[in-house]
């Protein structure tokens, strides 16, 4: 099977690369340059001698090992010879010394897919260390790499860093990783381009809304996998206790810092705390915020609150070849800072906390980035096979697991998706599966929280969803549970409670049966404003992952409405979407999930 594509160069006209390898683009842009070098014309976005055209065949390779479904072979010649539909009559250069150098590219490019995970099954450290080859291998370090700077947003009037500066700070947030982290990658960017230290600084604050030592235990051991891969690349790593505004100001004062740049979060309060202390930095320090945890960056995503997944999903794919590229390493920082301080004291950072240490943690996740590469692989070899399958299915092991690393930003979406995606040739349903929750609906959660200042809240509805829970807020319940009631598992309902005590007792709930447990929520308590508020309440306290997008949403959507439309109308919900009992057990064996969990 033969394809033909055909890039005017300077007319400005380019390939759409839907039906071939994910990384095609970059490489036709190194060989175009490599061929545009030989005919001594310039190849900027598209500016070249109008008569000189590029005719790109795309080929299934005979090996079925062969990690990309095409190969490719370019050839260059005059437009004057190309008619408009891309003919294959064109004239053949013979150039020896270009079919070499195309040859050794494509070779290049046959040993870099071949490291690519996918091609085997893989142990931990296969897998740790085919992912640092794919780094490497897409740049030596950032300062080469070429970095998209739409992920950035300067929040300060000031863009450039003072002469006096002597050290640029990473604000570490919401993704708490030292590797693929666009955040941390930028910082080291701007430091090695100063040629100044390079430091890293968490703000440690003592509770977080109904956080207990289940979520801050988990975050702190990841933080300390932090702390350690930072000192070995001669990063200073420093662990402050409070808010940021309290505690970063005198920082920065006392270590000269020229240039602050932090992650981005959509929520309430780690906004707030950017706010507050954007307001109180020095005019001269430039401030900047990268979208690190979103492949395509929320603003780029979409400019305003998006209705659905389906208005959303086409504005990503359409840029996602952009922003879905590989990562370059994080390097051995070569300007250490003046001295390194001392080790955290994570006891002590423990003993701080002011939370709930009655919800105990969990011990089916390890903690940090290890632990995130572990699950990711076990996913890649064992479930993802079935993912597109049996995900809706509790009984089942299809599902990720992945979501408590995302919400800590223990590991990047974008590395798994990269990773997930090496598989497409053996599971190319469960793959786009897996992409479009990880990316379209995860996203739009952000999207939600971000441009929707009511995400936790009715009002945040749509009209017609509020509309409709009103008409039916004096509808008569059948049972009436309150909060003491809900948390203990004590409903009529076994298969509510068998999820309840899943979470109880996992700090996890499977995905299909969320919908259900926060759906029986509103048809078991007085109001709507009170199912919202319980269900959040339960999510926040018991989940690993709580006090997240991806939880507000799901709780918005099983009670609300959002990224929904309206259904036949019933008691109590409207026109909300309706589950119930029996459609469960239409899905999967109810019995076998209430058998396995049916005691605390």
């Amino acid at each position: 099977m033969r394809e033909c594509l055909q890039v005017r160069l300077g007319w400005q006209i380019f390939c759409i690369f839907d039906t071939i390898s994910p990384n095609f683009s970059s490489q036709h842009r190194r060989v175009s340059h490599l061929l545009l070098r030989k005919c001594k014309t310039k190849f900027v976005l598209g500016r070249a001698k109008p008569e000189i055209s590029l005719q790109i065949f795309l080929q299934k390779p005979r090996s079925h090992n062969y990690k990309y479904p095409y190969f490719v072979n370019i050839k260059l010649c005059s437009s004057s010879k190309m008619d408009k539909e891309g003919s294959k009559k064109t004239t053949r250069i013979k150039n020896q010394k270009r079919k070499s150098e195309l040859d050794s590219s494509e070779s290049t490019k046959k040993s870099r897919s071949e490291s690519l995970p996918g091609s085997k099954p893989l142990d931990d450290v296969d897998f740790v260390q085919q992912i640092a080859q794919c780094r490497t291998a897409a740049c030596e370090s950032i300062e080469a790499f070429k970095f998209n700077k739409k992920r950035v947003r300067v929040l300060s009037e000031a863009k450039d860093c003072p002469d006096e500066g002597k050290g640029v700070l990473y604000w570490m947030s919401r993704d708490q990783r030292v590797q693929d982290n666009w955040a941390f990658l930028y910082a080291q960017r701007l430091a090695l381009k100063l040629k100044l230290p390079l430091y890293v600084c968490f703000c440690l604050v003592p509770n977080f809304r109904e956080a207990t030592i289940r979520q801050f235990g988990f975050m702190l051991k990841g933080l300390a996998e932090v702390e350690k891969e930072c000192r070995n690349l001669d990063i200073s790593f420093y662990l402050l206790m409070g808010k940021a505004k309290d505690v970063l100001p005198e920082f920065i004062k006392n270590h000269h810092i020229g240039g602050v740049v932090t992650d981005f979060s959509p929520l309430r309060i780690p906004s707030a705390w950017v706010t507050e202390l954007s307001a109180l930095l020095p005019k001269d320090v430039p401030f900047c915020q990268v979208d690190a945890h979103n492949i395509v960056p929320c603003w780029v995503a979409s400019p305003k609150l998006e209705y659905s997944a389906r208005t959303i999903r086409s504005k990503i794919h359409k840029v996602l070849n952009e922003y879905l590229t590989e990562f370059p390493p994080l390097i051995k920082h070569p300007h250490k800072s003046p001295t390194m301080p001392k080790s955290v004291n994570w006891e002590k950072a423990a003993e701080f906390l002011e939370v709930d240490r009655t919800v105990k943690e969990v011990d089916w996740a390890q903690p940090g980035t290890t632990g995130a590469y572990h699950t990711l692989a076990t996913f890649c070899n064992k479930r993802l096979k079935f993912y597109e399958s049996d995900r809706n299915d509790p009984n089942k092991e299809a599902l990720s697991d992945l979501s408590p690393w995302f919400h800590f930003g223990q590991i990047s979406p974008q590395r798994c998706v990269l990773a997930v995606r090496g598989f497409r040739s053996r599971a190319k349903e469960s793959v786009d599966a897996f992409i479009e929750e990880s990316v379209i609906r995860r996203e739009l959660t952000d999207n939600f929280c971000f441009y929707n200042e009511n995400y936790d809240s009715i009002k945040g509805a749509a009209k017609w969803a509020q509309d409709t829970l009103e008409a039916h807020r004096n509808d008569k319940r059948a049972y009436v549970y309150n909060r003491q009631q809900l948390e203990q598992a004590k409903t009529h309902d076994n298969l509510w409670n068998a999820a309840q005590i899943q979470l109880l007792k996992e700090g996890k709930m499977h995905g299909f049966l969320r919908m259900y447990w926060a759906k029986k929520i509103l048809e078991w308590t007085p109001s709507p404003e009170e199912a919202l508020k319980e269900a959040i309440y339960l999510n926040d306290r018991y989940s690993i992952d709580g006090r997240d997008p991806n939880g507000y949403v799901g709780c918005m959507w099983s009670i609300c409405g959002i990224h929904d439309q309206g259904w036949k109308e019933r008691p109590i919900f409207g026109k909300i979407r309706y589950m119930n009992y029996e459609g469960c057990k239409r899905k999967f064996d109810v019995a076998s999930f209430v058998k396995k969990y049916s005691k605390l």
